[in-house]
């Protein structure tokens, strides 16, 4: 159990969609309006290295940072994290935790990104597919590795090479997690893969998967024999129809986002496809809470710190980067908010913290688990529009 000093994470959680039995919508926006040129924004595209702003960051001792809720130690401690990188840089944080949704934040900037206009803001932090979007619009700024070394000395090896960032160029992960399965050893026995958890007959109508479509769609692109990372129309076409089928067959009670929690804790469900940090939460109350790596293997994904264009103050941003890649800063981080914590040497200044936490796998995952994690590739417009387009059929969204 953690120690009383970390507590549990208030507010929402970042991977929240809408709380609601099964409707798929992104922050209000239904699937229905992605299927409209949500994403397509041509005449968008921006050249970064055109679009930008003198950098004040030596005049301006400021930095101006969107996050989510609940996503970092609490920044009035005068020991956390927080508080201690304005008394050592000297940088004064304007820290807002306004990223509820990262398609609901998209629609918020992107108007003014597409224009080369700014948004006021010097950092962002989101999720892989999003972050990914965004920098292939050329929309965030590429980053002096000469001021973070840090993050190319510290970045753990499962997160380099991203598809759409292959040298770090633009990115750098806050925290990272797990998607997996989780049940209720209480209510039912384990269930050892994703393909078990959508045939069984035990569980018929006692289960949940991820309204996140890239979450849910990538094991199902594992159980026709695809690739996540690389994948072709024919075999998501198979895959969505495979989803359909134990649709159909009444196997799923809903679609969801962190609501399945409450309904794993409660019974209402006994397993789940389920997110990593959120189990660590639930097995503080219920120990019969599991989480398992299912043989299709496990999704990785991160949380993104990017720099938009035309950011005022981006070397006190890449001050921040490197700050919270000294792994005594990471590990006192990932102490609060519980999830995969990307810096290495991050575990063995755990065990100065709480050694519990240490020993984690949810938070410093071991070689053979990571071994077995794989992405989602990135989507141009129209396949976004279209798989969007088709996970709502499916999933009723």
């Amino acid at each position: 159990m953690p120690s009383e000093s970390s507590g549990r994470r208030g507010g929402v959680s970042r991977r929240t969609l809408l709380k609601g039995g099964g409707v798929v919508a992104f922050g209000g926006l239904s699937l229905a309006a992605l299927q409209l040129p949500f994403f397509e924004v041509q005449g968008a595209q921006q050249d970064p290295k055109l679009c930008t702003a003198p950098d004040v960051s030596a005049e301006e001792m400021q930095l101006i940072i969107s996050n989510w809720p609940g996503y970092i130690d609490p920044r009035k401690n005068p020991n956390g994290t927080f508080q201690t990188f304005q008394t050592q840089t000297g940088i004064t944080v304007a820290y807002s935790d306004d990223v509820n949704d990262n398609a609901e934040f998209y629609a918020k900037v992107r108007n003014q990104l597409g224009a080369c206009e700014p948004i006021d803001r010097d950092m962002i932090m989101l999720t892989d597919w999003m972050a990914a979007r965004m920098i292939g619009l050329g929309w965030i700024q590429p980053l002096d590795k000469a001021n973070v070394p840090n993050l190319h000395a510290n970045l753990i090896e499962p997160l380099r090479g991203r598809q759409w960032d292959l040298d770090l160029e633009f990115h750098a992960p806050w925290q990272s997690g797990l998607t997996g399965i989780a049940y209720n050893a209480g209510k039912t026995g384990e269930v050892r893969s994703f393909e078990e958890l959508i045939t069984r007959e035990d569980l018929k109508g006692r289960i949940t998967l991820l309204s996140e479509m890239r979450d849910t769609m990538a094991f199902m692109l594992r159980i026709v024999g695809a690739n996540p990372d690389k994948f072709t129309d024919a075999e998501w076409e198979n895959a969505i129809d495979r989803l359909q089928q134990v649709v159909s067959a009444g196997q799923v009670r809903a679609f969801t986002g962190n609501e399945y929690m409450q309904d794993l804790a409660a019974g209402n469900i006994v397993a789940c496809e389920a997110w990593s940090g959120d189990v660590i939460q639930l097995q503080l109350d219920n120990p019969d809470i599991k989480f398992v790596v299912p043989e299709e293997g496990l999704s990785l994904w991160s949380d993104n710190m990017i720099v938009p264009n035309l950011a005022t103050h981006q070397a006190n941003a890449e001050q921040w980067i490197n700050y919270y890649y000294d792994p005594a800063v990471a590990a006192k981080l990932a102490a609060w908010v519980n999830y995969i914590c990307p810096v290495e040497g991050a575990r063995e200044e755990m065990e100065k913290i709480d050694p519990s936490l240490a020993e984690n796998p949810l938070i410093f995952p071991d070689e053979e688990m990571l071994a077995s994690t794989f992405d989602f590739m990135p989507l141009d417009d129209q396949q976004q529009v279209r798989y969007e387009g088709d996970w709502s059929d499916v999933t009723g969204g």
